[in-house]
């Protein structure tokens, strides 16, 4: 891959990191849930809360 390549690649996937977090700091702080799927493919409802506490562990 070229370079100019792979340093737009690596600015979308930290601007994607960046909403990500934006979403789950929004949504707990209205105490949501999200929808995610599971390494299996199964639906489930999540709070934020919980998601953003496994984030902030790695």
């Amino acid at each position: 891959m070229k370079p100019e390549n792979i340093e737009l690649q690596n600015k979308i996937i930290e601007g994607a990191n960046k909403a990500y977090v934006k979403l789950l700091i929004s949504s707990a702080e209205k105490k949501q849930s999200l929808v995610i799927a599971d390494k299996d493919g199964y639906i489930q409802h999540v709070p934020a809360r919980e998601l953003l506490k496994k984030l902030s562990e790695k």
